[in-house]
């Protein structure tokens, strides 16, 4: 028997210890399993998008089930495409819009009315120009079809962030400049995190909101022109067109296995890591879990291919490219009474003259007799949008803050309001219909609930959100001072969750205004309902190829929907920004 000493065993054993570092575990193995099909699945789909246009006639969308698996990889491609391009824009956008009062004076108001337009308003004029971009292949028709859907997603997320940005605590803010940080050392240090967890439950909504739009999204009518690309959109309409239930059926459970595998593999995990950005001062006591995230921090040979990526991804990110942030004031005062006013009347000039070019156009085939069917009819949808956001609110407001301070329980809950919220309409028009028509019932009232069935959740995933965000600190401080019932409402809760609602009840008066164009004419084969309404002008315009009525349309429902931000949710806007300034 051979004894080694320790100087000879050392080297052998920082030898193994080594070797095995280097090597995969098994968490390692599924980690890569999960990622190689991912890229599969992600280059098949890309594959297809470019294939020649002609190949939607000669194969075009049918009702096979066994074709299910491939156009909900196709829609899901264009969603996850449509999400990414959101994501770049409320980055840039929205932080343009925090930063610079400037940028914020067209930002801002250019929101209000781009969340006004609606989808199918999008599609009118961009389906030409993207055709025209890739003539003869099908990528024209779905740079269209993505771009619509990122137009049902950014403006939410984009006004969460900007929100925010604008509502970092001022204590927070005067240790970063304290301490030296350069503006994009302090984004990503203090105001990216800070707005991250209500960031990732609007991007979650967002991706579940687009689903509403993706029948119009994919089963693209504007006057002559008509695209089928091949999806689960394209299902629904086909499957409405021809009055089959089954059909029906078959593409509500596909988009429900889309929206679980979407919510393991990805959100669930970003909930769980985003946690750790919550801003409090005592650690909460339950935090979300995800078996995603846990394989991943469980791996040994992937998270050392990630470091050198890490390492440089945290150089980028934390480099000092300015002067430090308090010097930076004190060298850069604000600019000039006389400079502002300058760039407000540009400003105005350049609306006056757009607003101008929409009445010149307008003008060639209608009179002004003719805006007042679509101003009434305005002042209808106004109505109905009112009643519909105050009574989501009174229903989602106690759920979501409920649901939001119990992590165990918003872990069950996610998937489940994730796909409600994905839920499109279109799939309960035909129920709509027949007991509208069977009861005689008004569809001026009947028809309207519709409007809110995939907006509501904004107001839900907000306020889940910012009850998720609450500190725990003044939970326990106030269950220390007893407060219950409507004191704890009143002075802890509702005020912590105000600047969250606001975003979310905002985007969801927003995009209720955008469903009245689906909402207010339901279909089922041959039998069609209408409601009177800004929605059904603009849905018949569209259909019809009317253009100029398309543009009266959409304008007057941008002006109803800027007046209304304007008046109500700009200043509770303000409000809640004030509240988390003196907080």
């Amino acid at each position: 028997m051979v004894f080694l000493s320790n100087s000879q065993a050392r080297p052998s054993t920082l030898a193994a210890l080594a070797r095995d570092r280097l090597l995969p575990n098994i968490y390692d193995l599924v980690a890569f399993a999960l990622l190689a099909a991912l890229a599969v699945v992600t280059l098949h789909a890309a594959a297809a998008m470019h294939a020649p246009l002609s190949g939607l006639t000669t194969a075009p969308v049918t009702l096979d089930p066994a074709l299910l698996p491939e156009y909900a990889l196709r829609t899901t491609m264009r969603m996850f495409a449509a999400i990414i391009a959101s994501l770049i824009f409320t980055f840039v956008v929205a932080t343009l819009a925090a930063k610079s009062r400037r940028a914020e004076l067209v930002i801002i108001p250019a929101l209000d009315i781009l969340q006004s337009v609606p989808v199918l308003g999008f599609l009118t004029f961009t389906v030409t120009f993207f055709m025209g971009l890739f003539p003869g292949s099908q990528l024209g028709a779905e740079c269209a079809s993505i771009f619509a859907i990122f137009t049902s997603q950014a403006w939410n997320m984009a006004f969460s962030f900007y929100q925010s940005l604008r509502t970092v605590p001022r204590d927070l803010d005067e240790v970063s400049r304290s301490f030296g940080l350069s503006s994009w050392q302090r984004f990503w240090r203090l105001e990216a995190p800070f707005a991250m967890p209500g960031l990732v439950w609007n991007t979650m909504m967002s991706m579940s909101g687009g689903w509403f739009f993706v029948v119009a999204s994919e089963a693209i009518t504007v006057g002559d022109t008509t695209v089928q690309l091949p999806g689960l959109g394209s299902w629904l309409a086909l499957a409405i067109q021809n009055q089959d239930f089954a059909a029906v059926a078959w593409a509500v459970l596909a988009m429900a296995v889309v929206i679980a595998l979407y919510d393991q593999l990805l959100f669930r995990p970003i909930v769980a890591w985003a946690d750790k950005f919550r801003f409090e001062q005592t650690a909460g006591q339950q935090r979300p879990r995800s078996w995603v995230y846990a394989l991943a921090r469980r791996t040994r040979l992937f998270k050392r291919l990630m470091t050198p990526f890490a390492w440089l991804g945290s150089r980028v990110l934390l480099m000092r490219l300015r002067r430090p942030a308090s010097m930076a004031a004190k060298a850069a005062p604000e600019a000039s009474k006389l400079l502002d006013y300058a760039w407000l009347g540009l400003i105005m000039a350049l609306g006056a003259w757009a607003a101008w070019t929409a009445v010149a156009y307008v003008g060639q085939s209608l009179s002004w007799s003719d805006a007042w069917d679509p101003l009434a009819r305005g002042v209808v949808t106004l109505l109905r949008v009112i009643v519909l956001i105050a009574l989501a609110s009174i229903i989602w407001v106690p759920l979501g803050v409920w649901i939001g301070l119990r992590p165990a329980v918003a872990e069950r809950v996610q998937p489940v309001a994730q796909f409600l919220a994905a839920f499109p309409a279109n799939v309960l028009f035909p129920f709509a219909v027949v007991a509208i028509v069977s009861t005689g019932a008004s569809p001026n009232i009947w028809l309207s609930p519709l409007m809110v069935l995939g907006t509501q959740w904004y107001i839900l995933f907000n306020v889940i959100a910012g009850a998720s965000a609450f500190p725990t600190d003044l939970r326990e401080a106030a269950a220390v001072y007893q407060l219950r019932s409507w004191s704890w409402w009143r002075r802890v809760m509702l005020p912590g969750i105000f600047p969250y609602y606001v975003t979310g009840a905002l985007t969801a008066s927003g995009g209720s205004w955008n469903a009245s164009i689906v909402a207010e004419i339901a279909s089922w084969g041959d039998t069609k309902l209408e409601a009177y309404g800004l929605g059904s002008y603009i849905a018949k315009a569209t259909e019809a190829g009317d253009f100029p009525r398309v543009v009266l349309g959409i304008a007057v429902m941008s002006l109803f929907v800027t007046l209304f931000n304007r008046t109500l949710w700009r200043p509770l806007y303000v409000l809640a920004e004030r509240r988390m300034r003196l907080d």
